[in-house]
């Protein structure tokens, strides 16, 4: 079983900046698009960006758009989210998956297995 393992949140004031990582078990990485998701107090876990199996691709929710990178570094297993400019409403746990599919269907895409996600809280 593929194993996820976020970090690299916490605690910026508004305007502040954060780089997660994710890092990815699993032989099928390489091969698999990846995508962050963000689950905030009382709502449900919604998409934020994609990146396709080599990293030509890049998707992104609307309202990270400008804001929010997607990247990925295959020899070391791991997916970024460089995140600028944040906002209070980007608060939030983010987790990333993925798996063997086209990076569009991330966003849609259902899960069996969450990592634990990576708090990220920003203050006004």
């Amino acid at each position: 079983q593929v194993q996820l393992v976020e970090s690299g949140g916490g605690l910026v004031q508004a305007g502040g900046s954060l780089r997660l990582s994710c890092a990815a078990s699993g032989r099928t990485f390489r091969t698999s698009a990846m995508g962050w998701f963000r689950q905030a107090p009382g709502k449900e876990r919604e998409f934020v960006a994609a990146i396709n199996w080599n990293g030509g691709n890049t998707y992104y929710a609307e309202f990270v758009k400008g804001r929010f990178t997607i990247s990925r570094d295959n020899a070391k297993n791991t997916v970024y989210l460089e995140m600028n400019n944040l906002k209070p409403e980007d608060t939030a746990v983010y987790y990333c998956n993925g798996g063997p599919m086209v990076a569009t269907y991330i966003r849609q895409a259902k899960f069996d297995y969450w990592g634990q996600g990576t708090q990220v809280t920003v203050s006004s």
